[in-house]
């Protein structure tokens, strides 16, 4: 296998973490979403940490869209 091939191969699978972010994100919503219409009294104070949460995957999405330039830019 030729080095330029295995660049493109490894910065393709570098990306799947951004896909997993967003499914990860989707998650997170869904899951308050669920549990605020079961105890909306309790919706208030968990919407702060949805937001963080939603922010800590996607902060790893935009990390493995880095990794994934590096690699094909850099290396």
């Amino acid at each position: 296998m030729e080095a330029e091939a295995a660049k493109f191969l490894g910065a393709g699978l570098a990306t799947f973490g951004m896909g997993l972010a967003a499914i990860g994100v989707g998650n997170i919503f869904a899951n308050f979403l669920s549990g605020a219409l079961r105890n909306p009294s309790a919706a208030d104070g968990q919407f702060a940490r949805a937001f963080i949460g939603a922010a800590l995957a996607e902060g790893l999405g935009i990390f493995s869209l880095v990794v994934a330039l590096v690699l094909l830019f850099v290396a």
